[in-house]
């Protein structure tokens, strides 16, 4: 295996590709882990945290959805926008000085 930093952070910074066409934020991670996983070091444990993250993500708008008549549900919609900005950003920052990344309130589908 192989250490390669620029990869894991294009992966973490993938998840923006959401704004450009559908499911990019996990088609592109996924097909980036599935391919990569066993040749660069660390990059196994990276794409679950973003793939559990991102599904996470999906989960919460579904939740929200409902409650747009009721107001709250544009409000949630709005918290989930801005943590898929913020957090993939930040996670890069800190996988390119080669930190453990944090994805908070993700539900563990892959371990």
């Amino acid at each position: 295996m192989r250490q390669d930093n620029q990869t894991i952070v294009l992966m973490h910074l993938s998840q923006l590709a959401t704004f450009m066409f559908a499911f990019g934020s996990i088609l592109i991670p996924l097909i980036i882990w599935i391919t990569q996983k066993e040749k660069i070091k660390d990059l196994d444990a990276h794409g679950k945290l973003i793939l559990n993250f991102q599904f996470s993500l999906l989960i919460y708008s579904f939740v929200c959805i409902p409650f747009i008549f009721i107001g709250i549900g544009l409000l949630g919609l709005l918290v989930i926008l801005v943590l898929s900005i913020v957090y993939p950003i930040k996670n890069a920052i800190k996988a390119s000085k080669q930190e453990t990344p944090i994805y908070p309130y993700s539900i563990s589908f892959l371990k």
